[in-house]
């Protein structure tokens, strides 16, 4: 006889297990009992027997945690002598008992992967009936799910299994913080929060605990735990679905993809870089009409970088991606009192602005917090911005222009003292000189800031049409039979005539 007996433990009382539950645990020896957790108030009343508890903390996945649990059963069941578990040696006699928590037909993995894989194993196997969680819920909040249409949600599969309904959703496995902020993320709020919910939380045992709490302290108010579930009476708007699915597929990635799962923060730094610099690139692409399915991916790119930050802190018990997006939604509530506190009057200024970060942050000087690996024509922008809530800042453009004249001609002056214009520039270029240079870009800066005019953007443009340039010059020379490797070797007015030629190719190149 090949056969695994499953049993529920009940949703947590002892006095609340099935008369049959006890004598099917009576009728197998106590080693060939196995509990899926000891983590249960009923576990004790399966004596002796092995639990799979070690396995989720080897496991990398739960799916990979379920069909390890499967596979032992089933090869107790079939073994004719001893078997290795993982937790000892134990005999084989054809059957096996299988103790699960609450009822084994009410979110239990471990069972529905038993019922396909034992037939093809040859071995049977029988379920009995049990009392399951739901049945204290529906009493504790007096609801008939089926007049109700009640629908019964896992937690750690909520953002799928959730998709598109609008309630009411009785949520079970909430016994971690991490799955009640993804059940928050996975929530659209644009129509405003759902009203309260409630936690079920023990519910038979003698520290049984119903609270009502605001949607908002979904992931703050409680100590989740196994035996945590949650009753949300009515979602109004949609679940989002797809950010949600994101997540979950950075948390399937760091489980099973070599490469995601030996990165960190500090790997990451230059992948982030460059996802930005092209998430820029395909904005510098919209003025021309065209781009935006570039825009689209290349803001995927980065949402992704932020996402897999978020994951690794995670998993470090630090913070989540709703986390996240929950600081920057609080942030901005609080950057614009003008908007949402009402007692506050609009002012767009940077002042006001920079003010309340420098509250908020506990600075003592404006140009505190930017950051020493911005671009430098990007850093120099933001400093000056910066000075200008203190009233540092030339009046107009007017004498943006005067000052960047007199870098300018301090410049002259200084290279010509030193002769740094020579034709050995730039191996001993004097300090003077390179800092004079410093503050004609810093100069270059301030004016195209009072123009109106993104420093870093114009120059990342100029030099694309530079490139483009270059490039075009190349392919005249050699439409006229001269290489690119004696290109510099051209008479002056020859190789002018090109570059000439190459910036007339098209309007992109004229403006260079």
């Amino acid at each position: 006889m090949r056969r695994v007996v499953v049993v529920g433990l009940g949703p947590g009382d002892p006095g609340l297990v099935s008369l049959a539950t006890r004598e099917a645990i009576d009728a197998v020896p106590a080693a060939l009992r196995f509990v899926r957790t000891c983590r249960h108030p009923s576990a004790h009343l399966v004596a002796g027997a092995a639990s799979f508890d070690g396995r989720y903390e080897a496991g990398a996945t739960l799916e990979e945690v379920y069909r390890g649990i499967v596979a032992t059963l089933l090869d107790a069941a079939r073994a004719g002598e001893s078997v290795v578990t993982g937790h000892g040696a134990v005999a084989g006699s054809g059957e096996v008992l299988y103790a699960v928590p609450g009822s084994p037909l009410v979110a239990e993995r471990t069972v529905e992967l038993l019922r396909a894989e034992g037939p093809r194993c040859g071995v049977s196997v029988v379920v009995l009936p049990a009392l399951s969680f739901l049945d204290l819920a529906w009493a504790r909040l007096g609801v008939d799910p089926v007049a109700a249409g009640v629908r019964l949600v896992d937690g750690h599969r909520f953002a799928t299994e959730a998709a598109g309904v609008t309630g009411p959703l009785l949520v079970g496995q909430c016994d971690r913080r991490l799955v009640l902020s993804d059940i928050k993320l996975a929530v659209e709020q644009e129509d405003g929060e759902p009203g309260p919910v409630v936690f079920l939380q023990r519910l038979g045992l003698p520290d049984e605990a119903v609270t009502e709490v605001a949607w908002s302290d979904l992931d703050r108010s409680v100590e989740a735990d196994h035996l945590t579930s949650l009753w949300i009476p009515q979602l109004a708007p949609p679940v989002a679905g797809e950010v949600a699915r994101l997540v979950e597929l950075m948390r399937e990635l760091r489980a099973r993809c070599p490469w995601d799962r030996a990165q960190s923060h500090a790997s990451l730094r230059r992948h982030l870089l460059e996802e930005s610099y092209e998430v820029l690139e395909a904005i510098d692409e919209l003025p021309a009409g065209e781009g935006w399915e570039h825009l689209e991916e290349e803001l995927g790119d980065l949402l992704f970088q932020v996402v897999f930050h978020a994951q690794l802190a995670g998993e470090e018990g630090r913070f989540g991606f709703s986390d996240v997006a929950r600081g920057i939604h609080d942030k901005l509530v609080a950057r614009h009192p003008h908007l949402f506190a009402g007692d506050v009057q609009a002012d767009s200024s940077d002042e006001s602005w920079e003010q309340r970060k420098l509250r908020e942050k506990g600075r003592t000087s404006v140009v505190d917090g930017v950051p020493l690996s911005l671009p430098a024509l990007a850093r120099a922008e933001k400093l000056q911005r910066r000075a200008v809530t203190l009233g540092l800042d030339l009046p107009d453009a007017g004498a943006a222009w005067s000052a960047l004249e007199g870098e300018l001609a301090g410049l002259r002056e200084a290279v010509a003292a030193s002769g740094a214009g020579g034709a050995g520039a730039g191996s001993g270029t004097e300090p003077e000189v390179a800092a004079l240079v410093g503050g004609v870009l810093f100069g270059v800066v301030d004016l195209a800031r009072k123009l109106d005019v993104d420093a870093e953007a114009a120059l990342r443009c100029a030099a694309g049409r530079f490139a483009r340039r270059v490039a075009a010059a190349e392919r005249l020379a050699a439409a006229a039979g001269v290489a690119q490797d004696t290109l510099a070797a051209l008479p002056p007015a020859e190789l002018d005539a090109v570059w000439q030629a190459a910036g007339a190719t098209g309007p992109a190149m004229r403006a260079t």
